[in-house]
């Protein structure tokens, strides 16, 4: 603007200066020059970092997405008409007392089935009549025809949750009842009312044993009052027994190793007792009768894994303190060995069986058994493959025999 001015007053105007190659050096080192920031003497490199940036701006106080200080949300209007909303009754078909509720709705939609009306599952109680029970029910002297009535009320109405039926039970009226009680009476009445209706039907009927039950709860209660001194002292007894059961095994270690020895000394003493020329010629014949090493070592081993294929599955689960899961009695013993280990899981992933199954009672008891049973079959397949070997081997030893003989 001022060049201009001059130009129009016919005022003489400076020099313009000429562009070289260093003036456009100077320049850019003089703006770098001012760009940049001294960072101050004992802060860290990363520390100066977050203060000040190229720009100088004020680090941001909230974590944001940009490089550029806080972050700008723009509102996105459009040009539509906003949906109209509305105050609307609805009626949820789970309740049985027609009971009416409001929640905001939009106009547009089609008027739907409560959504949650779903999760609403009512279990199927069942029921007996008068005959039923006096012909089959009131065998058990503990309880009468009142009380059982009470009981399959407060099952219907509370969805079998033993614990609240227990707690909401008229002990005026029908005497004291504990949630063992409850249950005991329950499935039994449950399990005579299935044999009468489905006579012909697989489903097994569940048995509840009240006196195990208050016997786990007894020891649990026992174990949660333990005091410090009680379980020092059983630490230190479980301590002292596993280091008799390492005496033990040592002892019996030693005596096999004994054993052994005893054995090869009468062996050696055999062998020098057969130096005579006829003992000999006897070990010879033997020498072109028998087998190589090795086979004989296959089969002998295929047929000790057989008698040893029988799995204990479980075994330290009641040796420990406190409470065991059911699970771990699926556990392969710690002896197991790899190989075994490896070949199971194959056989399982043959057969397509899951194997890690939810460890009921019956599943593991079964999975146990099938588990026993494959490793069996393993087994008698090493064993058919080695017999097999065997056969291969005579039928050629034979042959050999017999063109030596021609």
């Amino acid at each position: 603007m001022g060049d201009m001015f001059r130009e129009i007053l016919n005022i003489e105007q400076p020099p313009t200066p000429e562009l070289t190659k260093e003036s456009l050096l100077s320049k850019k080192k003089n703006g770098s020059e001012k760009k940049m920031t001294k960072r101050p003497e004992g802060m860290h490199r990363e520390v100066f970092a977050l203060l000040y940036k190229d720009n100088k701006d004020a680090p941001p106080l909230l974590p944001t997405d940009t490089g550029f200080g806080y972050k700008q949300n723009k509102a996105k209007l459009g040009m539509k008409k906003v949906r109209r909303w509305e105050w609307t009754r609805f009626v949820n078909p789970a309740r049985s007392d027609g009971a009416q509720f409001c929640h905001w709705q939009r106009v547009s939609d089609e008027p739907k089935e409560y959504p949650f009306a779903k999760l609403n599952r009512q279990l199927n109680i069942p029921t007996y009549t008068l005959n039923e029970y006096n012909t089959h029910l009131r065998m058990n002297t503990k309880w009468n025809k009142a009380q059982t009535d009470y009981l399959f009320e407060l099952a219907q109405r509370f969805d079998t949750r033993f614990i609240i039926m227990a707690d909401r039970w008229d002990r005026d009226k029908h005497g004291v009842k504990t949630v063992e009680d409850l249950k005991e009476r329950y499935y039994e009445v449950v399990g005579i009312l299935q044999k009468l209706k489905n006579p012909n039907s697989d489903k097994k009927i569940y048995v509840f044993d009240a006196e195990h039950e208050r016997k786990r709860k007894e020891q649990l209660k026992k174990l949660f009052d333990k005091t410090r001194s009680q379980i020092e002292e059983e630490s230190m007894l479980i301590n002292e027994m596993r280091k008799i059961e390492a005496r033990t095994k040592e002892r019996e270690k030693k005596t096999q190793d004994l054993q052994k020895l005893i054995s090869q000394a009468d062996q050696q003493n055999e062998q020098a007792a057969s130096t005579t020329p006829q003992a000999r010629k006897q070990d010879k014949k033997k020498k072109k009768n028998t087998l190589p090493v090795q086979q004989k070592i296959n089969k002998a081993d295929a047929v000790t894994s057989m008698e040893t294929a029988a799995i204990r599955f479980g075994e330290g689960v009641n040796k420990g303190t406190g409470i065991a899961m059911r699970s771990q009695k699926m556990k392969l013993p710690a002896n197991f060995g790899q190989k075994r280990t490896k070949a199971l899981e194959q056989i399982l992933a043959e057969f397509k069986v899951d194997p890690n199954p939810p460890a009921t009672e019956e599943i593991c008891t079964a999975f146990n058994d099938l588990r026993s049973d494959m490793i069996l079959l393993h087994e008698i397949r090493t064993a058919l493959a080695a017999s097999e070997f065997e056969l291969e081997t005579l039928k050629q030893v034979a042959e050999i025999k017999q063109e030596i003989a021609d």
